[in-house]
């Protein structure tokens, strides 16, 4: 395959920060769009990989980004709103996938690979909603286009494993909305994996990939593993939905707003998919198991402040996670 000139939106996130080595590995000129390039200079400094200052939800800015370029990736994401009527789901899904397939139309750029998420388009959560609604516009844009549903994605400084290993240092005992929900996280290197080889390869053009791995875990058992992990004893308390919906509702006052409403609607579904979008692209999906112990456990830094905190303990032998 030819190199191509790539533009990615939301590439200075979880997912692009491994995404953008993994192409420029192939030998692509990328260009990663930005706010503010300059908190996120790290990227600029692989070979043939711009940070390039623009607000995607413009129109024009978008597009003169886009001329000359062979495939846009719209990595752009967002977990919580500001508010909760569901409009800052619908600008950042909805509404820049609009904007992202005009300027494509506009600049002549066919290839476009989408990301989304599993069970989109089901349940009552807006994020699920405006993620299916954003696939519609894809879908019905004539370019030639890639759609990606993910599970929880893992690996090293996730929103996953990691938020949960920085509450249980902490926090004695963790009362958990919807803590039987279910989820089949995926790695993040095999998402890349599975970006890389969707552009190689023409036969990916109109399909939609499921991505998950190939564990099925509780959201309880996420929470408990994580503490052995990190060596703490932690009790973990699974609320009743009741109360997991006024927790909900208490969280979107936080600092970090933890949880959200909209977050527990979206727990409702199990993110658990039935087509092995990895296999199809001939990817064997990493295991948890082989990924998550090293990755916290190398955490040095805390691993450092427990030394001198005097509370380093060597990690004890782990048990695998049970399949489901």
């Amino acid at each position: 395959m030819k190199p191509l000139k790539i533009v990615i939106l939301g590439g200075t996130g979880f997912v692009g920060s491994h995404l953008v080595p993994r192409l420029q590995a192939d030998g692509h000129r990328i260009s990663v769009l930005s706010r503010n390039r300059e908190l996120n200079r790290e990227l600029g400094v692989l070979p043939g990989v711009m940070v390039e200052n623009c607000d995607v939800h413009d129109l024009a800015a978008l597009t003169r980004q886009l001329d000359g370029a062979d495939a846009v990736i719209n990595l752009v994401g967002i977990l919580n709103e500001s508010g909760s009527d569901g409009s800052g789901f619908r600008k950042a899904h909805v509404e820049l996938t609009e904007t992202m397939v005009a300027a494509c139309k506009a600049t002549g750029v066919s290839r476009l690979l989408q990301m989304s998420a599993l069970r989109a388009g089901e349940g009552a959560s807006h994020y699920l909603r405006t993620r299916a609604d954003a696939e519609s516009r894809v879908r019905d844009s004539r370019l030639a286009w890639t759609i990606f549903r993910p599970s929880v994605i893992f690996g090293r400084g996730d929103g996953l494993f990691f938020r949960f290993a920085s509450l249980l240092r902490f926090a004695p005992m963790l009362p958990l909305a919807r803590a039987g929900a279910k989820f089949a996280p995926v790695f993040v290197g095999d998402v890349a994996e599975a970006f890389a080889r969707a552009l190689a390869h023409p036969h990916s053009i109109g399909h939609t990939y499921e991505l998950f791995g190939p564990r099925v875990i509780s959201l309880r058992e996420i929470v408990e593993w994580t503490a052995t992990l990190i060596d703490k004893r932690r009790w973990i308390m699974g609320l009743p939905d009741s109360l997991g919906y006024v927790q909900a509702m208490v969280g979107e006052w936080l600092p970090g707003k933890p949880i959200s409403r909209d977050n527990f609607r979206s727990l409702l579904l199990d993110s658990v998919g039935e087509k092995d979008g990895l296999g199809e692209l001939g990817i064997v999906a990493m295991p948890m198991e082989m990924i998550v112990p090293g990755m916290l456990a190398g955490d040095a830094h805390q691993l450092r402040l427990e030394y001198f905190r005097g509370l380093h303990r060597p990690t004890k032998r782990l048990e695998p996670i049970r399949s489901r």
